[in-house]
């Protein structure tokens, strides 16, 4: 009877290990699946109104939006209080602040057309430093190529009096104190331009560290060449072919 009892109690245990190990693969390779990032999905077609891309910690890095929905900016963790009604795309760096983007706008009404779009990247901490666009409006239209000087100061300390002007309730008051804020900030002087003017002239102007243009080569709308040198008062200085 014992040696029968040990056998039962045996067979029990294989019985056993074999359901317990069956248990651990199973658990195993869940476990292995929930770690194992989700498959790409084929969705075809989807339409929203906004897309967040984010770091795995979070930290958005792109927003893909329409023009009800954009983010309006922000930087050292400070949200730009402003609307900014214009569908594209938006970059963020590794801190979460905004250095730039892709932004478009355009309709015709009543005969007016007009439309503006940009690609712009941003200096680290401040604003755009370099960037392409083009501007219509009243039938002139203007694109090329664009570099600025930007401070060494942080665009956010200009965002947090903005925001607070922002908030006063007296519509004079509000204005005057925006005012205030904007002629206090440091100055982003535009030291390139390659393109086409609204005269329909194409262009490279190459501008001093106040925005003064210096140096100017100029192709006008009838095919007239020119290189015109100006001094810091804005006067032609010397200029090819000289004036007639």
């Amino acid at each position: 009877m014992a040696h029968g009892q040990l056998r039962r109690e045996l067979k029990l245990l294989r019985v056993w290990a074999g359901f317990s190990g069956l248990c651990f693969l199973i658990f195993a390779f869940a476990a292995f699946r929930s770690a194992q990032p989700p498959p790409p999905r084929n969705l075809g077609e989807i339409s929203v109104e906004r897309i967040n891309v984010v770091d795995a910690d979070g930290t958005l890095r792109m927003v893909i939006s329409n023009k009800n929905r954009m983010h309006p900016g922000v930087m050292d963790g400070v949200t730009i209080d402003r609307p900014r009604p214009v569908a594209g795309m938006l970059f963020f760096n590794d801190q979460g602040d905004e250095v730039g983007g892709l932004t478009y706008t355009g309709r015709e009404q009543n005969g007016d057309r007009r439309a503006d779009a940009g690609l712009m990247f941003d200096q680290l901490k401040q604003d755009q430093t370099i960037g392409l666009s083009y501007s219509e409006g009243n039938g002139q239209r203007s694109a090329g190529l664009q570099v600025w000087d930007r401070a060494d100061s942080r665009l956010s300390e200009l965002i947090a009096k903005l925001n607070a002007a922002n908030k006063i309730e007296d519509a004079a008051e509000r204005q005057k104190a925006i005012a205030d804020v904007r002629a206090a900030a440091p100055r982003g002087p535009r030291r390139v331009f390659v393109g086409k003017e609204r005269d329909r002239s194409a262009t490279v102007s190459l501008a001093d560290a106040e925005g003064r243009p210096r140096l100017t080569l100029t192709v006008d709308a009838s095919g007239k060449a020119a290189v015109e040198i100006r001094g810091a008062d804005g006067a032609v200085t010397d200029r090819w072919p000289p004036a007639r």
